[in-house]
């Protein structure tokens, strides 16, 4: 016995010595992981909380920047800066900016006369504007950014600054007000500085610094205000507001203006570097948001921030280290049932082997015929257990990659609905709905139905001295195509109005036909997609009581309650293989007639027991049924009636019908 037990304890000795060799060399290389993890981890927190910032910044701030163009480009607002001591036109222009107030998420306006330098401002807390704030003088410095701000002549800034006389410091958006190509204004409206920072910068996270800096550096919002650069939409940033001031280091701020430049050329994208900033070592991504002229950048300690959960770190550690206890025990129990009972151990992993159980704990080897026996059994469970390994490796692999990509799509589809959603929102910006409404009140009805969540269906309202312009148009294509076109198009009828003018809508739809055409030209002159459009354009001349009429394969309908007339317009669509020709047509605007355009998705919608269309002379029906009623109940009835021929078919095509009278309600 005495032989066989010094060698059992010499390979216990050696098991011993391997198992602290292997804890060593698990731990070296455990640290190396940990390190590699933390840092993989960082850039992928930094650029992901850096991209999530930017949509999370670009969407409101866009909201915000669109409605103040929109409000700048109201006819009612220049009319007046034009005139600014007429009564009837400042009430006008106020109550249409008043609207304006309600969709700003601030609830304030301020509009700024560039003839008389009077400041207008109306938030919640003092609605009526009636009376300017106060008048801006050039010498006073604290109005310099509205001097600035017209002497640079871009169409729009977004500016960081305190006025002092509304005691308010502000995110402001400043919109030119333009008479042709004369700045006779600005308008727009502020989101309060404190709660942009709070809501849209704001972070709780440690270690984590995020900021937003302007194309030259200024920075325009920080968790520290001492560092906003105010008023860096007119005038140049100190060194302390800028974000190369905040990089003292050799070489960073050549870095960061290099990732800047990168994030421009890629939209979308967040671009990481490495630089000092507020005396750290900090790891830093920027994306740039094209729409603002802004990057958005995330300052990440990784020092400090919890970019790995330590408690799930320990839990492995504790669990990895109670593993190899027990695999060491394992080995330590082996070596003992080797040397006590070696044929016995070897008989039944044969056994368990011949029954297919290749994970087994074989003997150690020895230096005899059973080590050699044991070494070959070994050889053979090792080879098929890493076969085994292999395939379950494989698909755990393929497991993964499926639910990566499954993930990818999931995020990859909201995005979709999200981006369609907002293009939502801005296709409703560019309908006249408060303008009609303000115009017409309950003398109109306008029932627009788009087949997707956007359309290329639109309606135009333009008013002008002595009368107004109205119209539908039906572009070519649905959803994303067809709201592009609508885009497009109504680019397109806003130069032909000032080209040819409101009273003439042949003139018009002559020259939104040829703006297109040069718009969509290619150079084989073909076309991939259809670029056509059908419009239908009326002119209400108020003072003669008349309305003239031109139209793109779209009629204009009206009816006295007795009978349903027709005037038919071109037979051609602006954009066709060959230029149509527009004539305009006048009537009598008698208050006994109600007048209708609808585009042809309306007619042409499928339902009925055999899914025809509606049709031109189910409608004409209906019109003349209807036409005496007040225009709101014509439109209830409208939809009910074509709801209930359509059934449970699906909508074809866009569907945008105006209906409109001019004269006492019946």
């Amino acid at each position: 016995m005495g032989p066989a037990l010094g060698l059992r304890g010499k390979s216990v000795l050696a098991l011993f010595a391997t198992c602290v060799l292997v804890l060593l060399l698990a731990g070296i290389a455990g640290w190396q992981a940990y390190e590699s993890v933390r840092s993989h981890l960082g850039t992928a927190f930094t650029r992901n909380f850096t991209l999530l910032n930017r949509e999370r910044i670009l969407a409101p701030v866009t909201r915000e920047l669109a409605l103040s163009l929109r409000l700048a480009r109201s006819e009612a607002i220049r009319l007046w800066l034009l005139d600014e001591n007429n009564p009837e036109k400042k009430n006008r222009a106020l109550r249409e900016a008043e609207s304006f107030r309600a969709d700003f998420a601030d609830k304030s306006y301020f509009i700024a006369s560039n003839l008389s330098s009077h400041y207008y401002f109306s938030d919640q807390a003092s609605p009526n504007a009636t009376m300017p704030r106060y008048t801006a003088q050039s010498s006073d410095p604290s109005d310099a950014w509205f001097f600035n701000t017209m002497k640079f002549g871009a169409a729009f800034n977004i500016n960081v600054d305190p006025d002092p006389k509304l005691g308010l410091t502000k995110i402001w958006f400043n919109a030119l007000v333009l008479d042709g190509e004369r700045k006779i204004g600005l308008c727009g409206t502020g989101l309060d500085l404190t709660t942009f920072v709070r809501d849209f910068i704001g972070t709780t996270e440690r270690g984590v610094t995020p900021l937003i800096v302007d194309v030259n550096g200024a920075i325009q919002a920080h968790p520290d205000s001492r560092h906003i650069a105010f008023n860096s939409g007119t005038t140049a940033a100190a060194a302390d507001k800028s974000l190369f001031g905040l990089l003292p280091e050799a070489g960073d701020a050549e870095a960061a203006r290099a990732a800047l430049d990168a994030a421009v050329r890629q939209p979308g994208s967040a671009e990481i570097f490495e630089a000092s900033l507020h005396g750290k070592k900090q790891l830093i991504a920027v994306a740039y948001i094209p729409e603002l002229n802004w990057h958005v950048l995330t300052a990440v300690d990784l020092a400090a921030a919890d970019v790995l959960d330590t408690n799930v770190l320990k839990l492995i550690a504790a669990v990895v280290v109670i593993l190899l206890a027990v695999a060491m025990m394992g080995f330590v129990f082996a070596l003992n049932r080797l040397v006590l009972k070696p044929l016995v151990k070897l008989t039944q992993s044969a056994r368990e082997m011949a029954a297919g159980n290749y994970s087994l704990a074989l003997p150690a080897a020895t230096n005899d015929e059973i080590g050699e026996l044991t070494t070959a059994f070994g050889a053979m469970a090792g080879k098929v257990r890493r076969h085994t390994g292999e395939l379950e490796d494989t698909v755990r692999e393929r497991t993964r990659e499926l639910v990566d990509a499954n993930r990818e799509m999931s995020v990859a589809h909201k995005k979709i609905s999200d981006s369609i959603s907002y293009a939502s929102l801005i296709q409703r910006a560019i309908l006249p709905d408060r303008q009609l409404a303000g115009a017409l009140g309950d003398n109109h009805f306008v029932l627009w139905r788009p087949r997707d969540v956007v359309g290329g269906d639109f309606y135009v309202y333009r008013e002008v001295e002595g009368g107004c312009l109205l119209g539908v148009v039906d572009c070519a294509g649905h959803g994303v195509p067809g709201a592009f076109m609508t885009m497009l198009a109504r680019a397109a009828i806003d130069q032909a109005i000032d080209e040819a003018g409101a009273a003439n809508p042949a003139g018009i739809l002559a020259c939104t036909d040829h703006v297109m055409r040069t718009m969509l030209h290619t150079e084989n002159g073909q076309r991939d997609i259809a670029t056509m459009m059908d419009a239908g354009l009326v002119y209400i001349e108020y003072g003669a009581q008349r309305l003239t009429f031109a139209g793109a394969k779209i009629a204009l309908y009206w009816s006295d309650g007795q009978a349903v007339e027709t005037l038919k317009g071109s037979r051609r669509s602006l954009g066709d293989r060959h230029p149509g020709e527009y004539t305009n047509e006048t009537l009598e605007l008698l208050p006994s007639r109600t007048f209708y355009l609808t585009t042809d998705g309306f007619l042409d919608q499928a339902g009925g027991d055999k899914g025809f269309g509606f049709g031109n002379a189910r409608f004409i029906d209906m019109l003349r049924r209807h036409a005496n009623q007040p225009l709101l109940q014509q439109g209830e009835a409208f939809a009910s009636t074509l709801a209930a021929y359509q059934g449970s078919h699906a909508q074809r095509d866009d569907i945008t019908m105006l209906c409109f009278r001019f004269g006492p309600s019946p």
